[in-house]
């Protein structure tokens, strides 16, 4: 640890509210760990609940940890300053996959041996959950010691017994026990049994709101609440429809009293979930917040049902820019990917939105589904004028932002098998977008197009991906394919091919509540179509 990094810990802590602070004494120290910034492990509200959950226990104590981009020195827990070789458990929560290059970095830097086989009782025990890790965990798992499954709020109070009678004497001894829980995967003592994906029943039970307020956030300026979690609406692409079932819902009376905390801290309040207009009470829960006095932002507006009452709310309350996710700019794709909505929902839903008075609107978009052609791309380009025609017709110099992704195939869902779209076709699809709507004043923002390939990798990788993690000293593309070529591994085979249903996935004994059979059915529909339409 050196003087600067603790220097920096000290203005970041100076600068926070409600900061948890606990003394070590004979309390189990873990250390959560975001393998990824500050700023953006501050806006993840996953963080926040875990921070939440594990110090209130009394015989727990919890620091935060985050990895800057470039940094070289060791990283540190936030609340002491204390290295990560101090603690008995490092927790990372890992929610995207280019952050796994991060992981290696964390343990390297800290002195600690990246693969579990290489790690004894002189070791924290190393774990790990988070969405990524749910659905496909095997391309990180050689460096874990157990990797949750599931929520951590139905994971976790099990697991600290364990963990508390355990740390300090035999790591094959307390592996084993841990191997025992549910909804753990401890990857050296696996037996092939399924591990079942765990859930909590009753959200009311776990309030999961910020815990810790900072400015130093692209979120700093709301008191995030979680609203719902899961999603039913079941598009075929989509990780959390498909892995995060089933969908639940926080009570009213739950809701408000923990935004009467929130407005003690901030004004503004944001509604958090996958689709937290799907809320049965949505229009009662807002029109309440208002009255207590609260402004608000919600994570996701859904194209249908739209609630006139809840956009009225989100836009009295200040909300400068509305986001929408069409998808896809053709009928054929959005029921290929069973998105169930219409040109005509779409714009039903912008002359809504504009009718409040809004005249920024951010729209997504993916590229590269499956069969996708050049008609699709100019359907995006044709309902992105027409949705500008509203705008433009009701207001008068409103701006229309597209927010690009190109399809990735993700572990747990019925596309899971399909290909990601060559680089090649991306960039030609992409190209065509920018010809055509720059010049119309839309921008038009993508992600690069290459790393999104690698992204593609880990997403559907196993375990011989860890030799490439674990090999790259500084993250670049040349140094991934250097790795990659080493590795004698083929990008185009985990990224680019389409894998027969047959084949026996990396991921097939993580049970998670949503059957194979239901997938294989979901996709068989959606060639159908695509034969159809060839």
């Amino acid at each position: 640890m050196t003087r600067n990094k603790f220097k920096d810990a000290k203005q970041i802590l100076s600068r926070e509210e409600v900061t948890i602070t606990k003394d070590w004494g004979g309390r189990l120290p873990i250390a959560l760990i975001y393998p990824n910034s500050y700023y953006l492990g501050m806006s993840n509200l996953g963080i926040h609940a875990i921070y939440r959950l594990l110090n209130n226990y009394g015989d727990v104590v919890c620091e935060r940890v985050f990895w800057e981009k470039g940094q070289k020195t060791p990283p540190i827990g936030l609340e002491s300053g204390r290295p990560l070789t101090d603690f008995a458990v490092l927790a990372f929560s890992v929610t995207y996959e280019l952050d796994y290059f991060n992981v290696i970095h964390i343990l390297r830097t800290s002195g600690i041996p990246s693969y579990a086989t290489e790690r004894d009782e002189r070791h924290p025990l190393i774990i790990a959950g988070g969405a990524c890790i749910t659905a496909n965990p095997m391309p990180l798992s050689p460096f874990f010691d157990c990797l949750c499954i599931g929520e951590a709020e139905a994971i976790l109070p099990p697991m600290l017994p364990v963990l508390s009678e355990g740390i300090g004497s035999s790591r094959h001894e307390l592996l084993k026990a841990l191997a025992k829980l549910p909804g753990v995967y401890v990857p050296q003592q696996h037996t092939g049994t399924p591990v079942v994906r765990q859930w909590v029943a009753n959200l009311d039970d776990f309030p999961t709101t910020s815990t810790v307020l900072t400015p130093d956030t692209e979120l700093g300026n709301l008191y995030l609440i979680e609203v719902e979690r899961g999603c039913g609406w079941g598009c075929n692409f989509c990780l959390v429809s498909n892995a995060f079932r089933p969908v639940r819902y926080r009570s009213v009376d739950g809701l408000l009293a923990e935004a009467e905390k929130g407005l003690h801290y901030r004004k503004r309040l944001g509604l958090v979930g996958p689709a937290v207009t799907d809320h049965p009470q949505i229009d009662e829960l807002v029109k309440r917040l208002r009255q207590m006095g609260a402004e608000l932002s919600v994570s996701s507006l859904r194209i249908k049902p739209l609630s006139p009452v809840v956009l009225a709310e989100v836009a009295g309350g200040g909300a400068r820019t509305i986001a929408l996710a069409p998808e896809a700019g053709s009928e054929r794709l959005r029921r290929l990917i069973a998105k169930r909505i219409t040109e005509d929902d779409i714009l039903k839903a912008v002359a809504t939105v504009v009718g409040q008075g809004i005249k920024q609107l951010k729209l997504y978009f993916m590229i590269g589904l499956p069969s996708e052609n050049d008609y699709d791309i100019e359907e995006i380009i044709r309902l992105t004028f027409a949705c500008k025609g509203l705008l433009d017709k009701q207001l008068g110099g409103g701006r229309i932002t597209l927010s690009i992704s190109p399809f990735i195939p993700k572990a747990g869902t019925p596309f899971q098998w399909l290909p990601m779209a060559p680089l090649s076709t991306l960039e030609h699809r992409l190209t065509l977008l920018r010809n055509e709507l720059h010049p119309k004043g839309i921008q038009v923002k993508a992600e690069s197009l290459v790393w999104t390939q690698v992204q593609a990798v880990l997403a559907r990788g196993d375990s011989r991906l860890s030799e490439v993690l674990a090999s790259i000293e500084a993250v670049s593309l040349p140094a991934w394919r250097r790795a990659i070529t080493e590795s004698r591994l083929d990008i185009d085979f985990y990224a680019h091919q389409q894998w027969d249903t047959s084949y026996k996935l990396p991921w097939a004994w993580i049970d998670s509540d949503v059957s194979t059979g239901h997938h294989k059915r979901e996709l068989e529909r959606a060639l159908v179509m695509m034969g159809a339409s060839s």
